[in-house]
């Protein structure tokens, strides 16, 4: 089966516990805007990212604040601050190497650093309509001037809203523009 499915791109960002939260920030955390994954927001807050004497500020925090610290970047960005993250589904944080995040307010070194695999985001009902399930792995088809076969993980939760969420590196790969159609194959 086939589903025509919107493209969205994941700059490096962060998500955050409370406790991490509050030592880098004086302030309760704000919605610049509001993601399609329903409840989720891009933050006003931004961190400074950091592995030695590498540096990578303004690196949005992703709101709400989670049960984790996870910190997700792309490969350029690894081979940048001279680390080694390795591809992970969201929360799957065993054995992931540490970071330094720092803002005006102090620093803090956290486990967590990943490059997030491609995954599909959707809810229960689209994925019984659709018939695929959590962690199923589907082929997204790209047609354009760079086209080609990508595979991704279904993430499955009650606020998912159906869409591929790639990194740069795949997007660039792939010409492939935020907000573009590509077509699951599943």
């Amino acid at each position: 089966m086939e589903q025509v499915i919107k493209v969205r791109i994941s700059n490096r960002h962060v998500h955050l516990t409370k406790e991490v939260y509050d030592l880098l920030f004086d302030k309760e955390l704000t919605v610049k805007n509001n993601l399609n994954q329903v409840g989720e927001f891009a933050s006003n807050e931004m961190v400074t990212i950091k592995n030695g004497d590498k540096v990578m500020e303004n690196v949005r925090v992703v709101g709400p604040l989670r049960s984790y610290n996870q910190v997700e970047i792309s490969k350029r960005d690894a081979r940048f601050l001279g680390v080694n993250p390795p591809v992970r589904r969201s929360g799957n944080l065993d054995n992931t190497p540490e970071i330094t995040l720092q803002t005006d307010k102090g620093s803090v070194t956290v486990n967590g650093l990943i490059i997030a695999n491609r995954h599909v985001h959707m809810n229960p009902d689209m994925a019984q309509k659709l018939g695929v399930k959590n962690k199923q792995i589907v082929q997204i088809k790209v047609e354009n001037a760079k086209s080609g076969i990508m595979e991704a993980e279904v993430k499955i939760t009650n606020n998912g809203y159906l869409e591929l969420h790639i990194d740069t590196d795949d997007a660039n790969a792939f010409l492939l523009e935020d907000n573009t159609d590509v077509l699951m194959i599943f």
